[in-house]
C-alpha cells in the first residue's frame, strides 16, 4: 500500500517520459513547475521542503526532469512531488500536483481514536515515520 496524494495516485509509478509528459502539458499552459520533497507525507502536511526555486518560464520539460533527478540523488528514500502553479489570476494557485518518488518501504499511518465530552468522539492520524524516521536524514 502506498501514500495516495495527488493526481495519478492509484496508477502505477509513471516513468521520466510520463512525468516529462505531464511536465510539457504544464509548460504548454504557461504554469510555473516546482519540486518538493519531504520524509512526512501527512496529508496536513502542507510544507515539503522546496527543491531548488520554481521553475518559471521554463520551455523544456527535461530541464525539470533534470532537476528531478538531482533530488533523487541528493534526497533518496523521501517522498518527491511536482506541483505546477498558474498565476493567471495573479495567485499562485496549484493546478497540477503528483507524487513522482516514494521510499521503498512507506511506514503508513495509524488512526487515532480520542474520546470527549458526552459521546464526542474524535479522530486524527498518526504517522509511523515519526516513530522511527526513515527519510532523508537517516538514509
Amino acid at each position: 500500500m502506498h501514500i495516495t496524494q495527488g493526481q495519478f495516485s492509484f496508477l502505477p509509478p509513471l516513468t521520466d517520459a510520463e512525468i516529462r509528459a505531464q511536465v510539457d502539458y504544464a509548460i504548454s499552459k504557461g504554469w510555473a513547475v516546482a519540486i518538493e520533497w519531504t520524509d512526512d507525507p501527512h496529508p496536513r502536511n502542507v510544507y515539503w521542503n522546496m527543491w531548488g526555486a520554481p521553475m518559471f518560464e521554463i520551455r523544456d520539460g527535461a530541464a525539470v526532469v533534470f532537476e528531478l533527478q538531482a533530488c533523487r540523488k541528493a534526497c533518496p528514500n523521501t517522498y518527491i512531488k511536482v506541483n505546477a502553479f498558474d498565476n493567471t489570476r495573479g495567485v499562485e494557485s496549484t493546478v497540477m500536483s503528483f507524487i513522482v518518488d516514494r521510499p521503498a518501504m512507506e511506514p503508513g499511518f495509524s488512526l487515532v481514536r480520542q474520546e470527549s465530552t458526552g459521546r464526542t468522539i474524535r479522530y486524527t492520524t498518526r504517522p509511523y515515520a515519526t516513530e522511527t524516521p526513515i527519510g532523508y536524514n537517516n538514509g
